[in-house]
């Protein structure tokens, strides 16, 4: 069996990094030996709820609407190949990356945030309902 990635170890599929002022539902303090830069979630489902209030902020607050401005913004260039990120995410959405996006939308919303979890923790997907939940919570 496969060593889990860190992502799905600390119940943070998006590997968003901890933020001390971020009180994020369920958040755990970081491993400060192992992986201190990263948030640590109680449950997935609060990890993904999470990165879908991240995606929700990175529109309202910032303005990206399209799938290739906000995965710039989430996995910038100098630790991804964005590129690449931006075309995977775009096709699973089945927009352009230039196409503007509704992230208030969970048809929108649940696939961009699968995709996510698909490509920052090498493949892994969640049982459909346990994504479903954190999407469900993210736009509470």
């Amino acid at each position: 069996m496969a060593t889990p990635t860190r992502g799905v170890r600390n119940n943070n599929p998006g590997n968003i990094d901890y933020v001390q002022a971020n009180k994020w539902r369920g958040q755990l303090p970081p491993n400060p030996v192992l992986e201190k830069r990263f948030a640590r979630f109680d449950t997935p489902e609060n990890g993904i709820r999470a990165l879908g209030k991240l995606l929700l902020t990175y529109q309202a607050k910032h303005g990206l609407k399209t799938v290739e401005a906000i995965i710039s913004r989430w996995a910038p260039s100098n630790e991804n190949n964005t590129r690449a990120y931006i075309e995977s995410v775009a096709k699973a959405i089945g927009v352009t990356p230039w196409a503007n996006v509704d992230l208030r939308s969970s048809a929108i919303l649940l696939p961009m945030v699968g995709a996510i979890i698909h490509h920052e923790n090498a493949g892994f997907a969640y049982p459909d309902a346990v994504l479903v939940e954190g999407v469900r919570r993210a736009l509470e």
